[in-house]
């Protein structure tokens, strides 16, 4: 038997060191799925490296463009969601009446047609402008597919994300914003200071949604000339005439790059969380 103190000094390290029931019970059992998604791809590429092993590295650089389209576009749409939040509740009518004309617009055009719109008619209307005003830089301009992805997915979003920015600083009471004007602050420093910290708080969740829909819908891309994920499963069944293998293993990484950035925004969701 161990003596007295050496039993306290154990029993203390033990309390310290391991995860306590309560801890246990605030883990996101739907990483059980992430695990249960990530051990299936194992067992396919061990099983049968011949072919999932050929499609994951045929796919690779794939995956790594849907992962730069997702996470640029995420980024500009949040930039972008929050000057069109802004524009949304201005008092100045010809801001409000621009931000809202191209709200309801980009809203109303599916984002396949955005797409290419910006891949095929925004470089025809430089090419003809360069033309007309004799610019020989605007003559031969040629769409980088990539950034033209990006600017689609992110003017698309970013007129849902005006939505969601406006709809969280109208949810705070009128009070917050006429209490941090008697504190001496100016317009602009209540909304930096006061009311687009809780707006953030309060709309995360819708934040985290899209995000994953940016993900998901990155896969449309793949018809503008991206090779991401899509495109590369195309062109590796196109050529092995492997539908089921093919679209099985990039179904997979679809659902395992979502199902972790569902469990990442999650986390965020619970720090963020205002306390009630």
């Amino acid at each position: 038997m161990l003596p007295k103190n050496n039993k306290e000094i154990t029993n203390k390290w033990l309390n310290k060191n391991l995860p306590q029931v309560g801890e246990l019970s605030k883990i996101d059992p739907w990483w059980g799925l992430v695990l249960i998604v990530l051990a299936l791809i194992v067992l396919l590429l061990v099983s049968q490296p011949d072919p999932y092993q050929r499609i994951l590295n045929f796919t690779e650089d794939g995956i790594w463009i849907t992962l730069l389209v997702t996470l640029v576009s995420s980024v500009l749409t949040l930039v972008l969601g929050l000057f069109g939040g802004l524009g949304r509740i201005s008092k100045n009518k010809v801001i409000y009446g621009i931000v809202s004309l191209y709200v309801e617009i980009v809203r109303g055009i599916p984002l396949l047609v955005q797409l290419l719109v910006w891949y095929f008619a925004f470089p025809a209307i430089i090419a003809q402008a360069g033309i007309k005003f004799n610019i020989p830089a605007f003559k031969n301009y040629l769409a980088n597919p990539v950034m033209m992805a990006i600017i689609g997915i992110s003017v698309c979003y970013a007129a849902y994300m005006s939505e969601i920015v406006r709809a969280g600083i109208e949810s705070l009471p009128a009070g917050q914003m006429e209490a941090a004007r008697s504190l001496g602050m100016t317009r602009l420093q209540a909304m930096q200071y006061v009311i687009l910290p809780q707006a953030y708080r309060t709309i995360m969740p819708a934040i985290g949604n899209e995000f994953i829909s940016i993900l998901k819908d990155s896969s449309l891309v793949s018809v503008v000339a991206v090779s991401d994920l899509t495109r590369r499963g195309r062109e590796f069944m196109s050529t092995t005439f492997l539908p089921i293998e093919t679209w099985t293993m990039v179904a997979l990484l679809y659902l395992l790059m979502t199902l972790i950035s569902a469990r990442i925004v999650n986390i965020v969701e619970k720090k963020t969380k205002m306390d009630k």
